[in-house]
């Protein structure tokens, strides 16, 4: 099994495969009176002509590392954006698309306070989090189309850090 080393999350790493939510700097606009900081439109959802957004929340079972990454899953008909609502690390994992094949598997380590959300069509690992509760809200497109395809990696990839 070939191993891959995951990195911390960074805007300009995973700017190929999606969005990097955070709130980091000092807010674009200041709301609700002086009282919010606002860091404005963070991320590009796309639902395609015939979805629309929906908002779900997933419970996932805690990970360890190392991590058998042994299956990637994509969206065609839209993006998908996974938001903790914990303040808890947990793992990501995408890859590039090689003619309907994930190739050049990437993992990231999100830290307490980011979320991601996946560029439509962009290869990537089941939700991973790295401890309980494992509870996130999924911002995704709701339609008639089936927005899944999946990918078995054989042989898999051990993730570290």
């Amino acid at each position: 099994m070939s191993e891959i080393i995951a990195q911390p999350l960074t805007v300009e790493a995973f700017a190929p495969y999606g969005d990097v939510l955070e709130a980091v700097g000092e807010p674009d606009k200041t709301i609700n009176a002086g009282f919010c900081g606002r860091w404005h439109d963070k991320a590009t959802l796309d639902f395609g002509p015939d979805g629309r957004a929906g908002i779900s929340v997933f419970q996932a079972e805690p990970r360890t590392l190392p991590y058998t990454l042994d299956l990637v899953e994509r969206h065609p008909d839209g993006s998908q954006a996974f938001i903790p609502m914990s303040r808890d690390s947990w793992l990501v994992t995408v890859a590039d698309d090689d003619g309907g094949k994930p190739v050049n598997i990437k993992a990231f380590i999100v830290r307490a306070g980011q979320a991601i959300n996946f560029h439509r069509g962009t290869w990537h690992g089941v939700l991973t989090p790295l401890s309980a509760p494992g509870l996130f809200a999924v911002v995704d497109r709701i339609g008639d189309t089936v927005n899944l395809e999946e990918f078995r990696l054989d042989p898999p990839i051990a993730v570290s850090v």
